[in-house]
């Protein structure tokens, strides 16, 4: 989910296996993002703001009209913001306000914004782990203004597993502790290294015992040898495996980024078990939005979140 652009860019520089392009009749998909399973179950589908971190960087796209990009050429009535689009204007209450009334006006809900590169929560220093907890607190008030659920935060940090164990605890304890204040819920996405084992996070979880902090599990994320975690080159050398780090993330879950990288021509991820990842979310007491985020390549921006949105619309409508 969106990081610094540098790190970021350096996964989307790994080129991919050879894989034969979708013409882009094979995923257009205007339908209306709810629908149910055959359970009756319903899906409600959000689109994440890294899937357009390219458009969005070259200028080709405006960060403030991202509800209705979302809502006019997805139809996607629902949105992640990504912090680092917005860092100039990350005080600025009016802009805020102004942010809500462009989403209430295209009729789109505005759910979370992700924050990166705002320091460690579990830094081994504390004065440097308080120095990143107060860093969110402004992400969390312009949450608060355009009326999302939550926050969405990583959780790095550097030493041994019981000291890292124990700073989370502080950070994430003191972090979430504001964002109840403010009834905003911090949500934790596994983002590579410590963060991407789902046993370890879920202890830390448990021990911070508090409600309003949850977990936006991704599909792809779960490379434990690299900081991020990306599956996209599919050379990790050390994987928590991914249903398995799913399984853990989900009962706590107040968000699902759906990843994709990669299609074949029938219009399946090809780097990722979509029918068993979905069905996991299915099963599970899970029933907020799944958020769409495309990291590929092949296929451009847009087509690549045509093409995952297609995608989970018809595994859906085929679960049990």
């Amino acid at each position: 989910m969106g990081h610094s652009i540098n790190n970021r860019r350096n996964f989307l520089k790994n080129t991919f296996l050879g894989v034969t392009a979708l013409s882009l009749s094979s995923y257009m998909s205007y339908g209306a993002e709810t629908l149910a399973n055959s359970s009756g179950k319903e899906l409600k589908l959000s689109l994440a703001q890294w899937s357009l971190h390219r458009a969005l960087g070259k200028g080709e796209l405006k960060a403030e009209d991202f509800a209705a990009v979302a809502k006019n050429s997805y139809g996607i009535s629902a949105v992640e913001y990504v912090n680092q689009f917005y860092t100039a204007q990350a005080k600025n209450q009016k802009f805020w306000s102004q942010m809500k009334k462009r989403a209430n006006d295209e009729g789109v809900k505005s759910l979370l914004i992700m924050v990166d590169n705002e320091g460690e929560l579990g830094d081994p220093d504390e004065a440097a782990r308080k120095s990143a907890v107060e860093n969110h607190y402004k992400w969390i008030r312009a949450a608060r203004i355009l009326d999302c659920h939550s926050i969405r935060v990583n959780a790095f940090g550097k030493g041994t597993r019981e000291a890292l164990h124990a700073a989370l605890v502080d950070g994430l304890g003191e972090l979430v502790a504001y964002g109840e204040k403010e009834e905003i819920n911090v949500l934790v996405e596994n983002h590579g290294l410590h963060t991407s084992d789902g046993k370890f996070m879920v202890d830390v979880i448990r021990a911070v015992d508090n409600p309003w902090l949850g977990t936006l599990p991704d599909f792809g994320n779960w490379c434990l040898s690299a900081e991020w975690g990306s599956t996209m080159n599919n050379q990790c050398t050390e994987v928590y495996e991914h249903y398995t780090g799913v399984s853990d993330f989900l009962p706590y879950a107040k968000g699902v980024s759906a990843k994709s990288y990669e299609f074949d021509k029938d219009g399946n991820e090809t780097l990722l078990n979509y029918p068993k990842l979905l069905q996991l979310v299915k099963d599970s007491n899970f029933n907020g939005y799944i958020g769409i985020e495309y990291e590929g390549e092949e296929l451009s921006e847009a087509d690549g979140i045509r093409a995952t949105k297609s995608l989970i619309e018809r595994i859906w409508s085929e679960l049990d």
